[in-house]
């Protein structure tokens, strides 16, 4: 059975699973209490959320201690990028097909504190050039920043080797994990991570509320940019969004446990969609097909203008990039970081899929663009 809308924008936002709206809703009803507050009710609520911080490190890898709940990736994002100083160190390093939430923070930041900042480009399958990131770091650079998930295209990076070359030269790792973490194994420790943002509405975890990871390495050379109240150890201050936080920590749980089960199933779809759509004459896959995380394909149409496709598939929903910039009808940044031509970055989709989609659903998702594609192409 089909249903009437089919959502493969997954990279977008998801769905909340219903055992963690269960979680969830006593947090609005009977464990309404402010876990700040000393009575018994606060400290019980208090207690769950010592447990959140436990089941959202256990995913990651991390300590307790080391995680600050947030809005969302965005605001960790921002924590990190400006609250981070180590003496004459004023140098950042990011690269161009990074997300705008590093982008514009990193810009608006060094322009506004006198500093340097160095954006690198990718080679056209959208891994960086390993060599071209260790000339560029020097003694003053103080913080790198590169996602381990690329949202537009699902290119993997290779952050270990990355976190290699940044601490080579005494300077911090900050990775965005936002499309990463609850879909692939993440462990912060293995990896070499100093800060992690990441957002529990993209695992199926509710939106407005995420964290950042702060290594034990780092705490003293950050700054908090919320202030007043002193919650969080005075790194993020504000009462606390109890309801979300519980209702991530559900969501890390349920990540861990599924994970492998996931993986398989969805990327089985998502070979057969792609594979199939890759028999539509001027079709191709944008960036690294070999590297790259299992629920995302990037595709070109030529000659058809995305935009058009994305309007005419009506109730199946796909996108033609990030979700932070379809206000826009420019062409993407991270596909013409590829090299691809305005014209080809306007006829590109992303289908990102997750775990409630189904087999039948790739059928009607092919003919259906299979037909338009002919139809505009015709026209």
């Amino acid at each position: 059975m089909i249903s009437q809308n089919i959502y493969f924008d997954h990279n977008a936002t998801t769905r909340l699973d219903e055992n963690v709206l269960q979680a969830m809703l006593p947090f609005f009803t009977e464990h309404y209490q402010n876990p700040g507050s000393s009575h018994l009710a606060g400290l019980t609520v208090n207690e769950s959320l010592d447990h959140a911080y436990w089941q959202v490190a256990d995913l990651i890898g991390s300590r307790p201690d080391e995680v600050v709940f947030t809005s969302g990736a965005t605001e960790s994002i921002n924590l990190a990028v400006r609250g981070i100083s180590n003496g004459e160190r004023n140098h950042l390093i990011t690269l161009s097909a990074e997300h705008k939430a590093v982008l514009d923070t990193i810009k608006d930041h060094t322009g506004k504190n006198n500093s340097a900042c160095s954006i690198l480009p990718v080679q056209d399958d959208g891994l960086v050039d390993p060599e071209l990131l260790e000339e560029a770091i020097t003694d003053k650079t103080l913080l790198v920043s590169i996602m381990l998930v690329n949202n537009e295209t699902g290119t993997i990076q290779d952050i270990k080797r990355i976190s290699e070359l940044v601490h080579a030269k005494g300077a911090f790792l900050l990775c965005d994990a936002t499309q990463a973490v609850g879909k692939i194994p993440v462990n912060v420790q293995e990896l070499g991570i100093d800060m992690m943002a990441f957002s529990a509405h993209k695992f199926y975890g509710p939106k407005g509320v995420g964290a950042l990871y702060i290594s034990r390495s780092v705490k003293k050379y950050l700054e908090p940019q919320i202030t007043g109240g002193g919650q969080q150890k005075n790194r993020r201050s504000g009462t606390l969004n109890v309801p979300g936080i519980i209702g991530m920590a559900k969501a890390c749980e349920i990540a861990k446990e599924n994970m492998d089960r996931n993986t398989a199933y969805v990327g089985i779809l998502r070979d057969d969609l792609e594979s199939r759509l890759l028999k539509i004459e001027g079709t191709a896959v944008n960036g690294s097909v070999e590297h790259r995380i299992f629920n995302t394909s990037n595709m070109i149409f030529k000659n058809v203008f995305s935009e058009l496709l994305i309007m005419a598939l009506q109730h199946i929903s796909v996108s033609s990039g990030s979700a932070c910039s379809s206000v826009t009808t420019e062409p993407s940044h991270v596909l013409k970081g590829l090299g691809l031509s305005d014209e080809d970055a306007l006829c590109s989709i992303r289908f990102s899929l997750g775990k409630d989609n189904t087999k039948e659903e790739i059928d009607v998702v092919v003919r259906r663009i299979s037909e338009l594609v002919a139809q505009f192409r015709e026209g």
